[in-house]
């Protein structure tokens, strides 16, 4: 053999031992890659679906969130499953959020997680009807927010929403928020925030032609109302028509919920005559028209209704004690009501 064919066939040897060594450590790689991380048992909890988390903050380096996982209760050396994320090319495309795996996620799928966002939200429901301060008492106990936003008053709250000067009721939207653990409470105030002037921007288009509200805020403060004196869906649109109805002709709307609000704290559940007649901002039975502000929270329904009230020619509605009311058009009709529903008579 000549030295020349010598030095090919030991070349083509160690050539052959190389690519078998990077195809048994590719091969080990992934295999690694596709097994289920273990869990220590306190984590992991007594059944398979428990789930462990982790939060990564913005600006972690992929080593720093190895370390958050094994702290968590991933069962794996923090350089193993580091080199795992580096190895793959992705680690620095991992996204701050808040992440969730169970017993059978393998390392593959805990970084796919990480690098599309897929996030374990948790999420915090406003009602409709709500005043601001029920809003943020239900911010404030829940798991997962920061409360940032403890310390402030309506006021700043409101101008640091770029909202300075304007009621509290009203201005957030009731609906469901999902947030990533740690959010802020003014992020999903925020959000509430734009998504009420959206909803109040579409119902205000879609006002009826003959509407006579005269601007968006009317609009909402109706819509408040509303929203606080329906029982039942169905009927939304009827008692938007009812106080649409007195509105035009000049009619006192006379009507309890915007009472019990000018109230305020003095308000101890009961609503006696002397509150009627005693003279508010927002008492309806001594001042015509409609109150200055928003008196709750009104979500879609409502605002819908109050810029598409029902036809209607009643004046007058009581409640039947079913979450329905009985509408009427003359003052004779609704005593008559108000006595069979009211005074059992």
């Amino acid at each position: 053999m000549t030295r020349s064919n010598w030095v090919r066939r030991l070349l083509a040897a160690v050539i052959a031992g190389l690519l078998v060594g990077v195809g048994l450590a590719a091969y080990g790689v992934w295999w690694v890659q596709e097994r289920p991380l273990p869990l220590r048992p306190a984590a992991a909890g007594a059944g398979a679906g428990e789930a462990i988390e982790v939060s990564v903050e913005p600006g972690d380096s992929p080593r720093a969130v190895a370390r958050a996982w094994v702290s968590a209760g991933v069962q794996a050396p923090e350089w193993a499953l580091y080199e795992w994320f580096r190895w793959s090319g992705q680690a620095r495309r991992i996204r701050a959020g808040s992440y969730a795996i169970e017993a059978g996620t393998t390392p593959a799928a805990l970084l796919r997680k990480m690098v599309e966002g897929d996030e374990n939200l948790l999420s915090v429901r406003l009602i409709e009807g709500w005043t601001l301060r029920q809003f943020r008492a239900e911010l404030a106990r829940t798991p997962g927010l920061k409360p940032s936003t403890a310390v402030l008053s309506e006021a700043e709250l409101l101008a640091l929403l770029g909202a300075a000067g304007t009621a509290g009721e009203g201005a957030f939207f009731p609906d469901t928020y999902a947030f990533s653990r740690g959010t802020s409470d003014l992020a999903v105030l925020q959000r509430a925030h734009r998504q009420m002037q959206r909803e109040l921007d579409q119902a205000w288009a879609a006002r009826a032609p003959d509407s006579p509200l005269r601007n968006p805020q009317e609009l909402l403060v109706l819509a408040s109302i509303v929203e606080k004196e329906t029982g039942r869906a169905e009927d939304r649109a009827l008692v938007a028509g009812v106080f649409v109805n007195r509105l035009r002709i000049g009619m006192l709307l006379q009507t309890d919920p915007t009472v019990i609000y000018g109230l305020g704290d003095a308000f101890d559940g009961n609503l006696r005559r002397i509150h009627l007649t005693t003279d508010t901002p927002y008492n309806t039975y001594t001042r015509a028209g409609l109150p200055p502000t928003p008196i709750a929270m009104p979500g879609r329904a409502s605002l819908k209704a109050a810029g598409r009230p029902a036809p209607t020619r009643a004046l007058y509605f009581v409640a039947r004690g079913d979450g329905s009311s009985e509408f009427s058009e003359t003052l004779a009709d609704h005593n008559r009501a108000v006595n069979r529903y009211q005074r059992g008579r």
